[in-house]
């Protein structure tokens, strides 16, 4: 699970059977704070996002389990749309701490 930010429309005149009437949707990933992270991907709409909303996404099975017809095949599925996300940098400083610990 991760947010992306909507950019974009993808028009498709022929889908595959079970995706009829879904709208396919450009995502950009970004982190909490709102950084691009990584390249843009295609993602099935099941919220009725807009362009510029930041949205909750899932990927592999979840993505094909989130659609109205489950086992479609779909890569990415947008699942929620973001009112807010509440970041503490202390916590992921204290995370990152955590980790690095484990590690050694």
């Amino acid at each position: 699970m991760f947010l992306g930010r909507v950019i974009g429309t993808v028009v498709a005149t022929r889908k595959y059977e079970g995706l009829e009437g879904v709208r396919l949707l450009v995502v950009q990933p970004v982190t909490a704070l709102g950084d691009d992270k990584g390249a843009p991907l295609v993602a099935a709409d099941t919220t009725q996002a807009g362009p510029g909303e930041l949205v909750h996404l899932v990927t592999s099975r979840e993505a094909a389990l989130a659609m109205p017809e489950t086992f479609v095949p779909v890569d990415a599925a947008i699942v929620g749309i973001v009112d807010a996300v509440n970041h503490d940098p202390r916590l992921a400083q204290a995370r990152i701490q955590a980790q690095t610990q484990v590690t050694r």
